[in-house]
């Protein structure tokens, strides 16, 4: 058995606000875990016991009796916040996709794939690592981003059809009732 290395005693105030979160109204689920992990830990039981009465990793009970020890039952209740992360790809890189994107495609290919475009930056030392997931998300978000910013013009004369789920036209459909 663990041993408990910071120990959790509750105010009767505090033991309330827990029950009540736990048995009253709307909580979001990680919140309403966290509370009775510390309403267990309130009660004498080790992290194993906690984990195995909540079916949780030992390690999440772990984490909330240890920020609530430090920080306090407010901020073991919620998440901490963190820090934003750098975007990988800069917007020299993003140029470099884009210009390698509109390119011909490599020999013996039609066109270049997401898995070709991030070997191919990376082979040029454009960018340390990047997986074709990113190469996707970059691609779209520039798509969106010229979409937005032309104006689509629809030919004069030409009438907007109303299209079937897989684009074809939706000739002969039954007349409304």
């Amino acid at each position: 058995m663990g041993m408990k290395l910071y120990n959790i005693n509750l105010t009767e105030e505090e033991r309330k606000e827990l029950t009540g979160l736990t048995t009253t109204g709307r909580q979001a689920a990680w919140k309403m875990l966290n509370a009775r992990i510390l309403l267990k830990a309130d009660e004498g039981l080790i992290d194993e016991q906690i984990a195995e009465h909540l079916s949780i990793n030992v390690r999440t009970v772990e984490r909330i009796r240890k920020r609530c020890a430090l920080e306090g039952v407010a901020a073991a209740l919620n998440p901490k916040k963190r820090p934003p992360r750098e975007p990988k790809v800069d917007g020299e890189a993003e140029a470099r996709l884009i210009q390698l994107a509109c390119s011909e495609a490599p020999d013996g290919r039609q066109r270049w794939t997401l898995r070709l475009l991030a070997d191919k930056l990376v082979e040029l030392e454009v960018i340390d690592s990047i997986s074709h997931e990113t190469v996707r998300q970059r691609l779209k978000k520039k798509r969106v981003e010229a979409m937005a910013d032309s104006k689509i013009l629809y030919p004069a004369g030409k009438k907007r059809r109303v299209r079937t789920s897989d684009g074809g036209c939706a000739r002969g459909l039954p007349s409304p009732l």
